[in-house]
């Protein structure tokens, strides 16, 4: 067993304990970030003049070739070690002695893996922020492609007033949107340096926490050491982000999932994110979307879990908080996962157009416009509601839409009626005479689409 401790003690820990504490199966992911930190480190104890520069160099030396003999696969992480911390240290010290040794001064386990968390997190949401951005540019060019496609919008699952395609996913761009903002908050309000904490107190040390926060891309240093320590506040507030990133991506899949149905028949889901069924030869699947919709309550799970651990835990560090790390692991391998997915699965769906304007013509989506009609030929709105209700009870016992009806059965309701209601009922001029900020019109959907472009070029990382 490779501790960095044991002095206080008189006896070997229990198997069983040791391993129940230990950390190195999961830990081990952040290797790279520890041996960032760990230089980092070692380049400011040399500045201070802790170190001899001669010190300095064998120990970056080491350091060096223990990140490259890991990434070769020469170097294997195993189990012997209680944390990637004790494995690092412990194979340095056996290549080039007494000056790995040194490594460790003015610094604790709490500051470092403090730190490793901090830098393996920041790479994270870079990467989710790259995936979300690239999710919004498919979701833009799907738009572009069909700011003219009209489908039925819904209110409680029911057809309420034409829109179109474009309309549609762009509501799902302001979502993603958002998400990509919560991760530069994020990204922005994490972004300052553990290290140099020490257990909870700081040390004796003449260190330069400074000059450590800039050799890491840090803003700066951490203004608290206790707080430095037992924040995880960050990890939070990435688990509620991703949980939010997953809910929206839940929301969608659900309408994918219904707009696949036999019934809607909106869309047609590429073969590469569908599976057949073992028995009924005539089924597609879509699986993609409903695994993802399914993978949103684990990340769920990882965020209540962590509120959980967190709550009852007090100043400083406690071992509790290592329950952190295998659940904010899963749950970003999940978002990450679940986010490149589904920009596939939508970049290569079929929309079904013809069959989405006749879902909106046949689902009496237009009868606001036909109440809208009366209203600006002098009846009351009120009454005007009235008589477009008896117009859609009329079509349904027909089995008609309104845009069928004759003149003289809309004359027969109401003598109001004259031939230019057929223009102001038909889906055009539903959908493009909203023209007011953020509704569906060509007019207006050119402008959201204009200034989303905009967005994605000026907003380019979360960096």
């Amino acid at each position: 067993m490779a501790q960095l401790w044991g002095g206080r003690f008189t006896k070997e820990t229990d198997d069983l304990v040791y391993r129940f504490n230990a950390s190195v199966s999961f830990d081990k992911k952040f290797y790279k970030q520890d041996i960032r930190g760990s230089m980092a480190h070692v380049k400011m104890l040399e500045k201070q003049g802790v170190l001899t520069t001669e010190e300095k160099e064998q120990i970056l030396t080491g350091l060096e070739g223990i990140l490259r003999d890991v990434e070769n696969g020469t170097l294997l992480i195993t189990e012997e070690y209680e944390d990637i911390h004790s494995f690092v240290e412990a194979n340095l010290i056996s290549r080039i002695g007494d000056a790995g040794k040194k490594l460790h001064t003015g610094r604790s386990r709490n500051d470092q893996v403090a730190l490793d968390m901090k830098l393996y997190t920041r790479d994270e949401v870079a990467e989710i922020d790259a995936l979300l951005k690239t999710l919004l540019e498919t979701l833009l060019n799907l738009m572009e492609k069909h700011i003219s496609v009209y489908m039925p919008g819904f209110t409680h699952l029911q057809k309420a007033q034409p829109i179109t395609l474009a309309h549609h996913l762009g509501a799902y761009f302001e979502m993603f949107k958002r998400d990509r903002q919560r991760m530069a908050d994020i990204y922005k309000r994490m972004n300052y340096c553990p290290l140099g904490s020490g257990a909870l107190a700081g040390t004796t040390y003449p260190l330069d926490r400074e000059y450590t926060a800039e050799l890491l891309d840090f803003d700066g240093p951490t203004l608290n050491s206790m707080d430095s320590v037992s924040d995880r506040d960050y990890l939070i507030e990435l688990l509620s982000a991703m949980s939010t990133v997953m809910m929206h991506l839940s929301r969608f899949c659900e309408e994918i999932i219904i707009w696949n149905t036999n019934e809607y028949r909106f869309v047609e889901i590429d073969d590469a994110y569908s599976t057949g069924s073992s028995i009924m030869p005539q089924k597609k699947n879509p699986d993609i979307a409903e695994l993802i919709r399914g993978k949103t309550g684990r990340v769920y799970g990882a965020l209540i879990s962590l509120l959980t651990t967190m709550k009852g835990i007090p100043l400083a560090y406690n071992k509790d908080m290592q329950e952190d790390k295998e659940l904010t692991f899963d749950a970003i391998d999940t978002v990450k996962g679940c986010i490149a997915l589904f920009t596939g699965m939508i970049s290569s769906m079929q929309f079904n157009e013809d069959r989405m304007k006749d879902s909106a013509k046949n689902g009496f989506t237009n009868a606001t416009d036909a109440a809208d009609y009366l209203v600006n030929h002098g009846v009351p709105f009120r009454d005007a509601h009235g008589i477009v209700g008896r117009l859609v009870l009329y079509c349904i016992d027909k089995g008609i839409a309104l845009d069928d009806m004759s003149i003289d059965e809309f004359k027969a309701i109401s003598p109001v009626f004259e031939g230019d209601i057929y223009e102001a009922i038909s889906m055009k001029t539903c959908v493009e005479k909203r023209e007011t900020i953020g509704a569906p019109s060509e007019k207006a959907m050119k402008l959201a689409i204009a200034q989303n472009r905009k967005y994605l070029e000026e907003n380019v990382s979360v960096k």
